[in-house]
């Protein structure tokens, strides 16, 4: 007699012909000079590992303003900067990957954003932030990250030593 419980091991194996998910690499969009040496990070191990790189903006709120049609006026602005931006990253992620990256677009505080992009896509495999080279420290994403912020992640999350330089930097990866 059989035992019910046990399955057969041909539906059990796993499928060889299933493909592993793709690795998808997040680069947060800013204003800092390191944002080009994560961009290319993320980039280049995208292209060698087949994954895909995605690109947040987070536009954080400014000062309230007394006027709601200022108020729009300015975000509608900032928005635009930022699809501005993503665009042109856009094309640089082509070039360099031969794939287009995800873009998004957020409001709010951007430690916040990155941690609730992270759990609302399951996809995102892999966090990328470049460390400033400035005396005041890495930057406060990284500072968030590597302290109380690590355990939120879900995510490995990979420094790019902001002191790199590109040619080293495309040795290493």
């Amino acid at each position: 007699m059989s035992d019910p419980i046990a399955s057969d091991p041909a539906e059990t194996a796993p499928d060889s012909t299933a493909k592993p998910p793709v690795r998808i690499f997040l680069v947060v969009v800013d204003e800092s000079p390191e944002l080009q040496l994560a961009l290319r990070y993320a980039c280049l191990r995208a292209r060698k590992s087949g994954g895909k790189v995605a690109l947040l903006y987070v536009i954080e709120p400014g000062e309230v303003q007394q006027w709601l049609a200022l108020e729009n006026l300015m975000r509608e602005e900032q928005r635009a900067e930022a699809e501005q931006k993503l665009q042109k990253l856009a094309r640089d992620v082509n070039r360099l990957t031969g794939t287009l990256p995800a873009l998004y677009v957020r409001e709010g505080n951007r430690r916040d954003e990155v941690l609730a992009l992270i759990e609302e896509e399951p996809s995102i495999s892999i966090l990328v932030l470049a460390a400033g080279t400035d005396p005041e420290g890495p930057g406060p994403l990284i500072s968030y990250f590597t302290n109380r912020g690590l355990a939120k992640l879900r995510i490995p999350l990979t420094i790019v030593p902001g002191g790199i330089g590109i040619d080293a930097l495309d040795a290493i990866t």
